[in-house]
């Protein structure tokens, strides 16, 4: 009786103690999702109002505009305690990478216009924000928590998710291999409707 249970415990155990070992060394920053690798979900948002961007209310983005460039797509709202530790590196890396075809997007997550509006006032903005209201695209976007973001390539597609504060050496090491890709053939890209 005693050899069964020892049998049975090593049966439960062996893939328990498997798993651990494997997990071990991974960025929990750094989670998998099924999106990594397909079409980023695509979205028209209404833009939170901004003097510095010289955006109105009623002004809409669509990921399809940013088609041929690389996006870095930024869930964030002004109750993240997070989120305030990563924008600065978050605006550094928008302003340096501008000009080299990459664009930067913020999408307001749970959050209230007016203090979206405050915080940016407060910390800053050098790019876009829109605003998803009943979190429709979050939930497209199978987003666990913010600050999370999404680096998407040239082509359209969602080529990395990041979980948690970026800090800019993470920004431009993704971003540089991101624009080493060969830029994709026209006929050859994938839009978003």
């Amino acid at each position: 009786m005693k050899w069964s249970r020892a049998a049975l415990a090593m049966v439960i155990a062996v893939p328990v103690i498997a798993l651990l070992v494997r997990s071990m060394g991974n960025d929990p920053r750094i989670i998998r999702s099924t999106l990594v690798g397909r079409d980023a979900p695509p979205f028209e948002l209404a833009v939170l109002e901004s003097e510095v961007l010289q955006m109105q209310e009623g002004d809409t983005i669509r990921l399809s505009d940013y088609l041929g460039e690389v996006v870095v797509l930024n869930f964030w709202a002004s109750w993240c305690g997070p989120c305030r530790i990563e924008h600065p590196a978050l605006t550094a890396v928008a302003d340096a990478y501008r000009a080299r075809g990459v664009r930067f997007l913020g999408v307001l997550y749970q959050d209230q216009p007016e203090s979206a509006r405050r915080w940016l006032d407060q910390l800053g903005e050098v790019y876009p924000t829109v605003l998803d209201p009943a979190s429709r695209v979050a939930i497209e976007y199978g987003v666990a928590g913010i600050p999370e973001t999404y680096f998407i390539a040239r082509d359209g597609r969602v080529a990395h998710k990041y979980f948690g504060p970026l800090s800019v050496d993470t920004l431009v090491t993704h971003l540089d291999a991101l624009l080493a890709e060969p830029a994709p053939a026209a006929e050859s890209m994938v839009g978003n409707p």
